[in-house]
Order: structure tokens, then C-alpha cells, then sequence
């Protein structure tokens, strides 16, 4: 009798190495501690609490904070349908969670939020709970900002700047 041959082994497949996130259309990595100094730049804003959670607050009302559960930032936006619109156009970057199905808010991922979109979201939320006295105080500065904005382009182009 001839010994049985042994079955031969076959490799054992490398695991695959997990998927890196893809990059969100509107950039990358926003710290903390640049999601402080965006949030306390607009005018009337302050640190609290919401829920027992550190957030940023506007003449006491609720701006926006941070989860610390998966590292999202909650945002207010004008209306469901807008919140839907952002998660079809970058569900990369913009999620939400069952809690939040039923309110117009959107969670953006951290890693994924860069200053500039920030900023803009922040600026609508904030002109919509900000205290028409506070808005008022604050125009002035604005105007002032994009009228430098405007001489700088202005400059660029070669015209005079005034």
C-alpha cells in the first residue's frame, strides 16, 4: 500500500487592509481648538452647556458642540430638507444619527470639516438666533470686512482702490 499523499494546504488570504475615508468635497482636519476659535469669533458667543454637554452657546441659546461619541459636530440648518440636501451632496463629511432624524440638524465629521465651510454654516446659524441688537452692532464690522475684501480685489486688478 502506497502512503496517502498529504492535501496540499492552500494560502491563506492577506486580509484586506480597511478602506481609508474618502475625502470630502470641501476639504480637511478641523481641531478643536480651531472649532473653538471660529465658534467664540462670532459676536455674542459664549462656551455652556447643552444637555449637559460642553457646547457653544449665542446670548444663551444653543449654536452648536461637539459629540464626543464619533467625533461629529452638530449643526443647525435652516430645514429638513436642507439637512437632506447636505447629505446627498457629501455624505462623506455630513451624517446623522437616529436621534437626530426628526430635527433640522446635520452631524459633520470632523476630520473631514475644514474652517471655511464651518465658518459659513456657523454665519447662517448664527443670523438666525443672534438678538437683532447684536446683529445690528455687528454689521458695521462686516461691512467694513468686505469692503477691505473689495479694495484688495480691486488692487489686483490695477483700478484705483477708491
Amino acid at each position: 500500500m502506497k502512503p496517502k499523499a498529504k492535501p496540499k494546504l492552500k494560502p491563506k488570504p492577506k486580509p484586506k487592509p480597511k478602506p481609508k475615508p474618502k475625502k470630502s468635497v470641501s476639504g480637511g482636519r478641523l481641531s478643536q481648538a480651531q472649532l473653538r476659535e471660529i465658534a467664540l469669533a462670532f459676536p455674542g458667543a459664549s462656551e455652556g452647556t447643552s444637555y449637559g454637554k460642553p457646547a457653544y452657546l449665542i446670548a444663551g441659546k444653543f449654536f452648536t458642540r461637539l459629540r464626543a461619541d464619533d467625533d461629529s459636530l452638530v449643526l443647525i440648518v435652516g430645514s429638513i430638507d436642507e439637512r437632506d440636501m447636505l447629505l446627498d451632496a457629501d455624505p462623506n463629511l455630513f451624517h446623522i444619527t437616529d436621534h437626530y432624524r426628526n430635527y433640522p440638524a446635520v452631524l459633520a465629521r470632523m476630520d473631514l470639516l475644514d474652517g471655511a465651510t464651518l465658518q459659513a454654516m456657523l454665519e447662517r446659524r448664527w443670523r438666525a438666533i443672534a438678538p437683532k441688537k447684536l446683529r445690528d452692532q455687528a454689521q458695521p464690522v462686516r461691512a467694513e470686512i468686505e469692503r477691505a475684501g473689495e479694495v484688495r480685489v480691486r488692487r489686483r486688478k490695477g483700478r484705483a482702490s477708491r
